[in-house]
């Protein structure tokens, strides 16, 4: 997000999911929050793998700030799946079918 080599949407979606996130941790009690928070998280894998692959500039246009951002932007895309395991978990701890 810091580099500007993704768009915009990116950095929106990203940072509206983890205000659910945050959202779904504060409010305990409330299945709709983590509800949200989890379609949130799959949607984002959706569209960080549509991003990285449309945005990701030609090697010879890659300087170390930009590999690195894009090597964050992978390794938090390879997390994802593991959130998502995460807040699944919790959403059956607090009654969800």
């Amino acid at each position: 997000c810091m580099n500007y080599m993704l768009p915009v949407s990116y950095a929106w979606g990203n940072f509206s999911v983890l205000a659910v996130g945050i959202w779904a941790i504060v409010q305990r009690d409330s299945l709709d929050a983590i509800t949200m928070f989890l379609t949130g998280l799959l949607l984002t894998v959706l569209t960080d793998i549509i991003h990285i692959s449309i945005f990701y500039p030609a090697p010879a246009y890659l300087s170390d700030a930009k590999r690195f951002s894009i090597g964050m932007a992978i390794f938090s895309l390879l997390l994802k799946p593991v959130s998502c395991y995460l807040v699944y978990r919790m959403y059956r701890e607090r009654g969800g079918e």
